[in-house]
C-alpha cells in the first residue's frame, strides 16, 4: 500500500480527529501535504511563543520541534516508513526554523522578489515576470511567526499599534510586512532579494541595460565628480544602478553611505555606512535619513551617497552638493526626469524651511548635474531610458537636455535602442580642463539594441 493509500485510509477512520478538523475546506492538496499542514497547525498551537523566544538557541528549538512533532505524528496513528517520517520531519523543521514555505524561493537565485498576499496566495518574480506558486502557509499565525522572526532580529516590532515594518534579512534582502487591521486578508510579506554578488557594469552591458558609450560617459561623470540623481519606479533597478556607479569612485576618496536598510555593496576600502533607525516602542530614539545627512557633513566625506531621498533630506543633500561635496549620488522615485525635479521641489517644501519656488529651483539647477532615468520595460527587462543633463534656469524653469534616450523600435529580437541625441553635455568642457577627455564618438555613435 502506498503512502497516499495509507493516508487516505487513515483520514477516513479519523474524521473526528481534532487535527483533521482544521483542514482548509478550500484547499485541494495531496494527502502528504494535508498531513504536513495539520502537523504545522498543531505545532503552532503547542509551541506558541517559544518560536519567537530569543533566549532559545536554534539547536534547542530544533530539539523541541522534533520532539513535539513525534508526538503529533503518533497521535495521527498513520503508519509512515522511516524515510517518509524523515522527509516530513525535515520539511516541517525547515518551515519552523527557516522562513516557512517561502524558504525555497529565498534560496533560488533566479527569484528576485517574493510576495505573500495571503496564506494561500504566494507570488514570486522571476526574469521580470510574476508567477503564482502552489505553496501556502498553514495559518495566518504561521505568517505572523515568520514576520516576527525577521523583525525581532534587528530590534524592531510589529503589532496592532505598529502594523507596518521595514526590515532586512541577514543576507541584506529588503522586507516589508503589513499585518491586520491594515492588511485586510491577513499578514502580508514582500521581500526584495539581495544579490549575493553585486552587479557590475559588465553585467548591465550583458543585460542590455545600457550601452558601452553610456557606460563610458557615466564612468567619466562619476570620476569627474558630477552630482547624479537616479530616477525610476519601484523595482526598476535604481539601487542596482547606484551600486554600479559607486564602483567608479576612486579608491582614495572617503565615502559615506546613508540608507534606510543597508543594501549598497561598495568595494572601496574607505567607506562609512550609516543606517536610519525607527522610533522605539515609546516613540523615542528615531534617527532619520535627514539626521544622518546632516551628521555626515561633519565626517569629512569626499562623497555622500544617499540610498534614496524621500523627504526633507533632499534639501540637505542638495546643499551638500553645493558646498564642497561634489560627486554625490542618490536615487528618487519618479517616472521621468521632469517629474523627478517636481518631486524634489515637494521634498524641499517638506523640510520645513521656508523657501520660494524660484529659490528651490535655483538650488536644484545648481546642485544636480545628471539625471539617469531607469524604467521597467514591457518585456520585463530593466534599463536606462534617458540620461539627462540639468543645464540651469531660464526664467522660473529648470532647463534640461537629453544626452541619451531610449527609442522604441519593436522588432522580433529587440524592444528598442538606447542612442545618443547628438548633444554634448555642457559640463564636458569643464571636465576636459580637469583632465577628463570625452571622445566625441560617445555622443555620435548609434546605440546598441536591447
Amino acid at each position: 500500500m502506498t503512502l497516499s493509500d495509507r493516508l487516505r485510509q487513515a483520514q477516513k477512520t479519523s474524521a473526528d480527529n481534532s487535527l483533521a478538523s482544521d483542514r482548509p475546506k478550500e484547499a485541494v492538496l495531496d494527502p502528504f501535504s494535508e498531513l504536513k499542514q495539520r502537523a504545522q497547525r498543531a505545532l503552532l498551537d503547542r509551541l506558541g511563543s517559544k518560536l519567537a523566544d530569543q533566549d532559545i538557541s536554534e539547536g534547542q528549538l530544533k530539539q523541541v520541534v522534533v520532539k513535539e512533532l513525534d508526538e503529533i505524528l503518533a497521535s495521527e496513528q498513520i503508519p509512515l516508513s522511516l524515510e517518509e517520517r524523515r522527509r516530513l520531519t525535515d520539511e516541517v523543521t525547515v518551515d519552523f526554523l527557516g522562513y516557512g514555505p517561502i524558504q525555497q524561493f529565498l534560496l533560488d537565485d533566479s527569484v528576485t522578489e517574493v510576495m505573500v498576499n495571503a496564506t494561500d496566495a504566494i507570488y514570486i518574480e522571476r526574469a521580470g515576470r510574476l508567477e503564482r506558486t502552489d505553496v501556502r502557509f498553514a495559518t495566518d499565525a504561521h505568517v505572523r511567526r515568520i514576520i516576527e522572526k525577521i523583525v525581532s532580529r534587528i530590534g524592531r516590532r510589529i503589532d496592532e499599534s505598529s502594523p507596518m515594518v521595514d526590515a532586512r534579512l541577514p543576507d541584506g534582502s529588503r522586507v516589508n510586512a503589513v499585518v491586520p487591521p491594515l492588511a485586510v486578508d491577513g499578514p502580508t510579506i514582500t521581500i526584495r532579494k539581495f544579490t549575493k554578488e553585486a552587479f557590475t557594469v559588465d553585467d548591465l552591458l550583458d543585460f542590455g541595460s545600457l550601452t558601452p558609450e553610456v557606460a563610458e560617459f557615466l564612468r567619466i561623470a562619476v570620476e569627474g565628480k558630477r552630482n547624479i540623481l537616479i530616477s525610476g519606479g519601484t523595482g526598476s533597478g535604481k539601487t542596482t544602478m547606484l551600486n554600479v556607479l559607486t564602483a567608479f569612485i576612486p579608491e582614495a576618496e572617503r565615502i559615506v553611505t546613508i540608507e534606510d536598510a543597508v543594501e549598497l555593496q561598495l568595494n572601496q576600502e574607505h567607506v562609512v555606512r550609516l543606517e536610519s533607525r525607527p522610533p522605539n516602542i515609546e516613540g523615542k530614539g528615531e534617527v532619520t535619513i535627514r539626521d544622518l545627512v546632516r551628521n555626515s557633513l561633519r565626517m569629512r566625506p569626499d562623497r555622500i551617497i544617499v540610498g534614496e531621498v524621500r523627504s526633507g533630506e533632499a534639501l540637505d543633500m542638495m546643499q551638500a552638493m553645493n558646498t564642497g561635496h561634489e560627486g554625490s549620488l542618490s536615487t528618487i522615485h519618479s517616472n521621468s526626469p521632469r517629474d523627478a525635479l517636481s518631486r524634489l521641489e515637494t521634498m524641499v517644501l517638506m523640510s520645513g524651511v521656508e523657501l520660494g519656488v524660484r529659490a528651490i529651483r535655483e538650488q536644484i539647477g545648481s546642485s544636480i548635474d545628471l539625471l539617469i532615468q531607469i524604467d521597467r520595460f514591457r518585456d520585463g527587462s530593466r534599463g536606462i531610458s534617458q540620461v539627462t543633463e540639468i543645464t540651469g534656469m531660464e526664467g522660473d524653469v529648470v532647463t534640461m537636455q537629453d544626452i541619451y534616450k531610449f527609442r522604441f523600435q519593436r522588432t522580433d529580437d529587440r524592444l528598442g535602442i538606447l542612442e545618443p541625441t547628438g548633444i554634448r553635455p555642457m559640463f564636458s568642457e569643464q571636465l576636459r580642463e580637469e583632465g577628463f577627455e570625452m571622445d566625441a564618438a560617445l555622443f555620435s555613435m548609434p546605440g546598441r539594441s536591447r
